[in-house]
């Protein structure tokens, strides 16, 4: 899977895991911040994106300092999965 076609698959499942039935992907850009004046998630969300790590990537974040470089943006996340992810 290209880096592309992550990114489009992490926005359909930041959606689905954290319940954000008002927004589709192309609501979410690449480059927008997921916390604070971007997406607005907050730290209950960020448990739920490690989770998603977890089960979908085989990502076990478990240093809080890794995972505030990690859910920076869907970018950011989609360029760790690809050089850390199982699947």
């Amino acid at each position: 899977m290209d880096t592309t076609q992550l990114r489009e698959q992490l926005k359909t499942q930041i959606i689905k895991f954290l319940n954000l039935t008002d927004l589709t992907p192309a609501d979410i850009k690449d480059d927008e911040p997921l916390f604070g004046d971007g997406l607005g998630l907050d730290s209950i969300d960020s448990l739920e994106l490690i989770v998603l790590l977890k089960k979908e990537y085989g990502i076990d974040i478990r240093d809080p300092r890794e995972g505030r470089k990690v859910l920076i943006d869907v970018a950011t996340m989609a360029d760790y999965i690809a050089e850390h992810g199982k699947k």
